[in-house]
């Protein structure tokens, strides 16, 4: 019974993260990085806010996670003011 519901919340988030994605809803605190960079508006947005990061040589071990969850490994090098400039950057660009 529990394999069961864990199963059915599992697919329901799924459904969830396909819709926002389908939606083309990108949040720069949410969303894995490579998804954000996939999109031409995406890919600017952190080529201007966050110059070299998809170039970075770790990109590859970091482009799954979202800006949010590599802030803290950054050093100091991303805050919350950039990340606030991606999602407006973003939000500009869906209008």
């Amino acid at each position: 019974m529990r394999k069961l519901v864990t199963t059915g919340l599992l697919g329901l988030a799924l459904s969830f993260g396909a819709i926002s994605a389908w939606a083309g809803a990108l949040s720069a605190e949410n969303t894995p990085i490579a998804e954000i960079a996939a999109t031409p508006e995406g890919k600017a947005a952190l080529d201007k806010n966050l110059p070299g990061l998809t170039s970075h040589g770790a990109y590859e071990q970091f482009k799954s996670m979202s800006l949010k969850q590599v802030q803290p490994l950054s050093g100091g090098a991303i805050t919350d003011d950039q990340i606030k400039a991606v999602q407006a950057d973003l939000n500009k660009a869906k209008k």
